[in-house]
């Protein structure tokens, strides 16, 4: 199924438990979809939610509300029946907002262009922590939840771990020559792989950030931009070259290609709230919807419901989390063309 989205999308997200779907647009918009096996999507909001483009979209957990960041530096809350908006939080950051994502049912985090990540406390309606273990622009993040830490990969080549507990980053790997563009956390949170540039996938132990431990370079030379989880031993890739990827990490090989996009960068993947499709979206302005279990078929398919990795908080594991300090106070700027458990409530009353 493809959706003609008209302009040249940013981002995408599911709907908790609808057939819904939004994107965000480089005009700024937020186009929401409903969709159906049976029938074509059909568009049910299409909203000018911020002057400059719209980089990052989440729905809430409750499905009432979608979360939006962009370079003019403003978080928004729309409402989904009504397109209106429910709240926004103008000069959020410095720099263009780059990464929107979900920590606890009372925070979450956004990262910008500067490399400086926020974690927003929803009850208090305002920035609870600043963190700027980066030099560039901050490209993806995500959350283990477990021992409350953020982990994200930047421009500038590092990964870096936010405690959330002690308000400190954590640790920070090397530098890489490469820049980092995604990271996923797998292996019952034994691992964590990060997409590059150049298309190594990097794989670094947790506890052992400072280096990782092993390279899988076989998707070079195109970046990988995009790593969305299947399951512990298997991770989708989506390139600069177009194409959607099965890939198995430990051991590291590829299972096989699922689809080609187009001949453009994916620009993002998401599963739907039943993981029946993934989704798809890239330079070509199209959103496209996959049938999963015909993706994956003759892979080893078991289309299992996406679990959060465990991850260790024991101080065996946490052998090199050397104190950073925080300070208060991307993804590359794709306008100029250089090269995702959620709040009810976000910033309500503000």
């Amino acid at each position: 199924m493809e959706i003609d989205l008209e302009k040249h999308p940013f981002d995408l997200a599911f709907h908790p438990s609808e057939q819904l779907v939004v994107a965000g647009l480089i005009t700024g918009d937020l186009h929401l979809y409903r969709y159906s096996e049976d029938a074509s999507a059909k568009r049910l909001l299409e909203v000018k939610a911020h002057v400059e483009s719209c980089r990052a979209v989440r729905f809430t957990s409750d499905g009432k509300a979608i979360l939006s960041g962009s370079p003019d530096c403003s978080i928004l809350s729309t409402d989904v029946e009504t397109g209106s908006v429910i709240a926004r939080l103008e000069d959020a950051h410095e720099a263009a907002i780059n990464r929107l994502v979900n920590l606890t049912e009372i925070t979450v985090a956004t990262g910008d262009d500067n490399g400086c990540i926020k974690v927003w406390d929803t009850r208090q309606r305002s920035c609870c922590n600043s963190f700027t273990a980066h030099e560039e622009y901050i490209s993806d993040m995500t959350f283990a939840s477990d021992s409350m830490k953020l982990l994200a990969t930047s421009g500038d080549g590092t990964l870096s771990v936010c405690n959330l507990r002690s308000n400190k980053v954590q640790t920070q790997s090397e530098f890489s020559e490469d820049e980092l563009l995604s990271v996923v956390i797998m292996k019952n949170g034994r691992k964590v792989i990060c997409g590059t540039q150049t298309g190594a996938l990097l794989l670094y132990s947790w506890g052992f950030f400072k280096d990782c431990s092993d390279r899988f370079v076989d998707l070079s030379p195109n970046s990988v931009d995009v790593l969305l989880k299947l399951d512990e031993d298997r991770i989708i890739t989506g390139s600069e070259n177009g194409l959607i990827s099965l890939v198995g990490i430990l051991p590291n090989k590829i299972i096989r290609p699922l689809a080609e996009h187009s001949e453009y960068p994916v620009e993002g993947l998401a599963f739907s709230h039943d993981r029946k499709y993934l989704g798809s979206i890239s330079h070509d302005q199209t959103l496209k919807l996959w049938d999963l279990d015909e993706l994956l078929e003759g892979s080893g398919n078991v289309r299992t419901t996406q679990t959060t990795a465990e991850d260790s908080d024991s101080d065996e594991m946490d052998v090199d989390m050397e104190d950073s300090p925080s300070h208060g106070t991307g993804r590359k700027n794709a306008e100029t063309g250089d090269p995702s458990t959620t709040t009810n409530n976000f910033f309500a009353d503000l």
